[in-house]
């Protein structure tokens, strides 16, 4: 983004041009013969924004690095105006947010171009059990840039592929556990998945109220931290916010540091390691990596919570219930359509044909059957996941090692997408971040046949700036990111 500001800066570049190049580029490989469906809806206006923000430059008013930068935002985060939100569901279609997101505003404050709306796994991959990531009625299935019948992984799957295929500068995605992080691996691109509080929860499609967070998905950390910066400070809107006063930045560009390595002390998360030889040998590599940059690898570092994490988890508990509640709040600020769950599940099994065709709707099914959260399980289901996670888990492994960051790989070259039997997934390493409402950053780390893998860097609560400077002097070492060649399989001889 910094070359993109540079050019538009000396004149040599406008916001017009830049969104008709991204558009052209959507309409050549998104809707074309490549037929990525990343993109589930293209913002109408985007023109009209950009010529309004190129006469404020003109007139010498530039509001920021983010000044007629395109960007797509995922479908599940409302913008009041004509597009549609619908988390990728056709439920949604025939009603419509009476507000903008509240980062959505911010971005518009931050002047960006909100250029389209990315597809994404429906209702945030929180609907069945059967699921194939990337993959709603609304879009269909979205591809992965790398390898074009591989997954692209979810639910942010649009947000990761749009950006991989460079059919935008950067995207914000959702994560309630790996729905940033996942989807960037898979495509090879950076994404943070914040402290939860950090940015605003207003007008995004809920899942669960203690793990959901919005954060941007990039090519480069800059860019990524670039948007984070323009995401923060507290919102009435959304309590949980009001946390991170006095813990949040307006510009995490501050952070970054080529050097970020040198001195620092990273614990090597082995027990969240999962099976795959491919992702272990490019694991080893990036260690190698970055011990040479300067780093101290802590080698093993446990969790004393693994066995109870690993065997009886209270995250699902924690989802249903607050899933059952939160989405009916709402629902209620929408202009008509559904307004609870119940009403959601009616829809689907009315319009089967399409919305059920490929997987059911059991996690629905399983969330309308408890009590929300004043079912009397709630209290003691939230005690627990956040004692597994905290106290038990990722507090008690900064305080035994004294680590700045804990490493481990982000998940496993992606896998050929099956609509049949849904996702073939071997493992991920996020849900220790997810329960606890800790911050991740994920960046690139090597490929395995041509597909990526990222390396996860986790944080303490608020400390973003560590994983910043960390997750940018990888990336320096690392070398470049390789750019997807949209093959249509990988070879069969």
């Amino acid at each position: 983004m910094a070359e993109m500001q540079a050019a538009m800066a000396a004149g040599k570049l406008t916001a017009v041009n830049l969104a008709q190049k991204y558009l052209r580029r959507i309409r050549a490989i998104d809707r074309g013969t490549i037929d990525l469906r990343s993109i589930i809806e293209v913002n109408p206006d985007a023109l009209s924004i950009a010529r309004e923000l190129d006469k404020e430059r003109r007139q010498g008013k530039v509001r920021g690095p983010l000044h007629g930068i395109p960007v797509v935002i995922k479908d599940n985060i409302d913008t009041a105006d004509e597009m549609a939100t619908t988390a990728g569901s056709l439920a949604l279609v025939d009603s419509s947010p009476s507000a903008d997101a509240t980062v959505a505003a911010r971005l518009r404050e931050a002047g960006a171009v909100i250029l389209a709306k990315t597809n994404l796994s429906e209702w945030a991959n929180f609907r069945g059990f059967q699921s194939s990531s990337g993959w709603s009625a609304r879009g269909g299935a979205c591809r992965n840039p790398y390898v074009l019948d591989r997954n692209p992984c979810g639910s942010s799957s649009g947000s990761g592929a749009a950006i991989s295929a460079n059919l935008a500068a950067v995207s914000l995605g959702t994560e309630t556990d790996g729905s940033i992080v996942c989807p960037s691996t898979a495509n090879g691109i950076v994404g943070i998945k914040p402290t939860v509080g950090l940015t605003s929860r207003a007008g995004v499609v809920p899942i669960s109220r203690t793990q959901d967070t919005i954060g941007p998905m990039a090519r480069t950390v800059a860019d990524a931290a670039a948007v984070l910066g323009a995401l923060t400070g507290v919102d009435s809107r959304d309590p949980a916010t009001a946390a991170s006063e006095g813990n949040s930045h307006t510009d995490y560009t501050t952070f970054l540091d080529p050097d970020g390595l040198n001195g620092a002390r990273l614990g090597v998360a082995r027990q969240l390691f999962f099976q795959s030889p491919e992702t272990s040998a490019i694991l080893e590599q990036a260690l190698t990596v970055l011990a040479g940059a300067g780093a101290e690898l802590v080698d093993p570092v446990e969790f004393p919570s693994f066995e109870e994490f690993s065997t009886a988890s209270p995250e699902f508990d924690v989802l249903l219930l607050e899933f059952k509640t939160d989405m009916a709040l709402y629902l209620a600020t929408r202009n008509g359509g559904p307004r609870t769950l119940a009403d959601l599940i009616e829809f689907n099994e009315a319009n089967a044909d399409v919305e059920l065709k490929w997987f059911g709707q059991e996690i629905f099914e399983l969330s309308e059957g408890r009590g929300g959260v004043d079912d009397p399980d709630y209290p003691t289901a939230l005690a627990n996941s956040l004692r597994i996670s905290r106290d038990e888990g990722l507090d008690a492994v900064f305080a035994s090692y004294g680590v700045d960051a804990i490493v481990a790989p982000t998940g496993s070259p992606a896998w050929p997408t099956d609509l049949v039997n849904g996702d073939h997934f071997l493992g991920g390493t996020s849900s220790y971040a997810a329960m606890a409402g800790y911050p991740l950053i994920t960046v690139p780390m090597g490929t395995s046949f041509g597909l990526p893998v990222g390396l996860t860097f986790m944080g303490r609560q608020w400390d973003e700036p560590t994983l910043i400077r960390l997750a940018s002097g990888f990336e320096a070492a690392r070398g470049p990111r390789p750019v997807p060649q949209f093959l249509e399989t990988l070879g069969r001889d």
